[in-house]
């Protein structure tokens, strides 16, 4: 399982939770006061790794919630074609093919090394390094 558990006590901004199904990076966390029947409340709001689409989770303070286990990773630009590139891994020499961002189209050029995000058996090119 690609997925750990944590307390919600213990998320804060820049950490990364799952919700509903998909790895977040936390933005938001409110909480309100304990109530006369109850715990209190967390409010988290995150927004997708993935799909950038904000979404937020209600949890008593005292519950865990599942965290993904997100690997950063290197690798090196074998070829650009449109919107895609072939990846090299540096560590493992595996080849597989990547979305690339809009803004990083430009920078995006073969021979170049990339750093990319891998959680839940999808990854995503998060920055094109300089040569």
């Amino acid at each position: 399982m690609s997925t750990t558990f944590a307390s919600v006590n213990e998320l804060k901004p820049g950490k990364f939770v799952m919700i509903d199904g998909e790895p977040c990076r936390v933005v938001e966390i409110e909480s309100s006061k304990p109530g006369k029947h109850g715990s209190a409340k967390m409010r988290i709001v995150g927004v997708g790794i993935f799909d950038s689409q904000k979404r937020t989770l209600f949890s008593p303070s005292g519950e865990d919630v599942e965290v993904p286990i997100i690997e950063r990773k290197r690798g090196q630009i074998l070829s650009v074609s449109g919107d895609s590139a072939q990846i090299m891994d540096l560590d493992t020499y595996e080849n597989f093919d990547i979305a690339i961002p809009a803004e990083m189209v430009a920078d995006a050029q073969a021979g170049r090394e990339v750093e990319y995000m891998e959680a839940m058996g999808r990854r995503i090119l998060v920055r094109v390094a300089g040569k």
